[in-house]
């Protein structure tokens, strides 16, 4: 009997094991935001993203530069120093669901806008 105890206790252990690798939580991603276009618009790209919380967007300047982030409303979100070298970059993580709108400061008004989507 001693035998039949020990495979029934390893065979609980398994299963509650593996029950905790399947609903382990994901891990955190990161998505990334050209700061102007491949083709040389002034825009980032892509213009519109949907994350989940504790997710990280990072903007890579690409084109075009000087670019910073401005966030309307969320002023911890924003990097407001410009990067001038291709390659150079920052990132963001968002905690809270929410929509977040954003812009280039020096290119606003060439419709340099974009928007994360916190789900």
């Amino acid at each position: 009997m001693s035998k039949k105890l020990g495979l029934l206790v390893a065979t609980v252990a398994l299963v509650i094991s593996s029950f905790f690798i399947a609903v382990s939580p994901a891990a955190a991603a990161t998505v990334e935001v050209k700061m102007g276009s491949d083709s040389g618009m002034l825009a980032f790209q892509p213009e519109k993203i949907e994350i989940s919380p504790g997710d990280t967007v990072k903007w890579v300047n690409n084109k075009l530069a000087p670019h910073n982030v401005v966030f309307e409303g969320a002023d911890d979100h924003n990097h407001k120093s410009l990067v001038f070298s291709p390659g150079e970059s920052f990132e963001e993580t968002f905690n809270e669901p929410g929509e977040y709108t954003y812009y280039c400061e020096p290119h606003r008004g060439a419709g340099m806008v974009g928007k994360v989507i916190v789900k």
